[in-house]
């Protein structure tokens, strides 16, 4: 097992939160630019970015929250 990650305060969390969801963020733009680049109409291009953009803020939000802080037995 490894040691949680240290709890400095809000600003700690908001680091953390946007480094576990940049991956994910990173990946839907470079899916986006290649749609671009292959000649799609941009209008369906842009069509799945508020998905992606609502899974991201959503995926920020519930980090930030702590999820996965806690064990299985519900001890921090």
């Amino acid at each position: 097992m490894t040691a949680p990650l240290p709890n400095d305060g809000e600003t700690t969390n908001r680091r953390r939160a946007a480094l576990f969801v940049s991956p994910f963020l990173a990946v839907a733009l470079v899916n986006l630019v290649t749609l671009l680049g292959w000649g799609m109409d941009p209008l369906w291009a842009f069509a799945i970015l508020p998905p992606i953009l609502f899974f991201t803020v959503l995926g920020w939000i519930a980090f930030r929250a702590g999820v996965g802080d806690r064990s299985a037995d519900g001890r921090r």
